[in-house]
């Protein structure tokens, strides 16, 4: 085998394991962190608590971006807050990207709590864990969600309500979207699309976690790509609607015709 491409193939096969290592000492690093602050958290007012544990998070999250490798392309302006914005749903990189450009509560499946270390992680930027097939605890998430932008804060969800591999948009669930609707608070909203080197696994495989994927298999071969593109585009006027149920529809035909948009037909990005 020819130097080089011997030299690529250790590289290759040594990226996923240096990237893992490096993962798992920064989210520690900024646990322990977390957890020293919360005294001095507590001495502080509920926004500058809230503040402190955002830029937490979102120093945690652009780290991991670079770790690995993402490049983000944005287009359009983010949101400023108070705001609530949706999105279409990839996987839980979506998380990473769209927390290294908007201050923002994440509103998160009830389940991820429980995760090994990432349930840890999101309690550090105040996720809210929802069940969305208990109604009562939907009613729990629509008060802390109306909580928030009482204080000023952002908000930031998938309505989807899970992830899929980019094909299409999948019809958006409205329970979410009740605060919004009844203090008369447009929506915003942005489309998500990714896309890994040439020779890399198609991002629908590689990026977009869902189906019956495994959640470490899939992370570690996500550490092994060079890098991910990663498009972000912010729509340009906030939607509002007399009822959940057709803003939930206004929301879902805006960012599908955004991504029809912006599919070029000579590629296969995930979404």
């Amino acid at each position: 085998m020819p130097e080089r491409p011997r030299a690529a193939s250790r590289v290759r096969h040594l990226r996923a394991p240096i990237r893992l290592l490096l993962f798992v000492t920064l989210s520690v690093g900024t646990w322990v962190l977390h957890v020293v602050t919360v005294p001095t958290t507590r001495r502080l007012s509920p926004a500058r608590g809230a503040a402190l544990h955002d830029a937490i998070a979102r120093t945690w999250a652009r780290t991991v971006a670079r770790i690995l490798g993402l490049r983000t392309h944005t287009r359009g302006t983010p949101p400023r807050t108070p705001f609530v914005l949706v999105s279409n749903h990839l996987g839980y990189v979506d998380i990473v990207t769209l927390m290294t450009l908007v201050p923002a509560t994440f509103v998160s499946r009830a389940d991820v709590s429980g995760w090994p270390l990432m349930g840890r992680l999101a309690r550090i930027g105040n996720t809210i864990f929802v069940d969305r097939d208990s109604r009562r605890d939907v009613v729990r998430a629509n008060e802390c969600i109306a909580g928030i932008l009482a204080e000023g804060r952002g908000v930031v969800f998938f309505p989807e309500g899970t992830s899929s591999g980019g094909d299409s948009v999948l019809p958006f669930r409205s329970s979410l979207l009740d605060p919004a609707v009844k203090i008369g608070h447009p929506v915003h909203y942005a489309s998500l699309s990714y896309t890994t080197p040439d020779g890399s696994p198609p991002a629908s495989e590689s990026v977009c976690w869902w189906g019956d994927m495994t959640f470490f298999k899939h992370f570690y071969g996500l550490l092994g790509l060079p890098g991910i593109e990663a498009r972000v585009v912010f729509g340009p006027v906030a939607v509002s609607a007399a009822s959940r149920h057709e803003l939930a529809e206004r929301l879902h035909h805006a960012v599908s015709a955004q991504l029809d948009g912006r599919r070029a037909p000579e590629t296969a990005p995930c979404a």
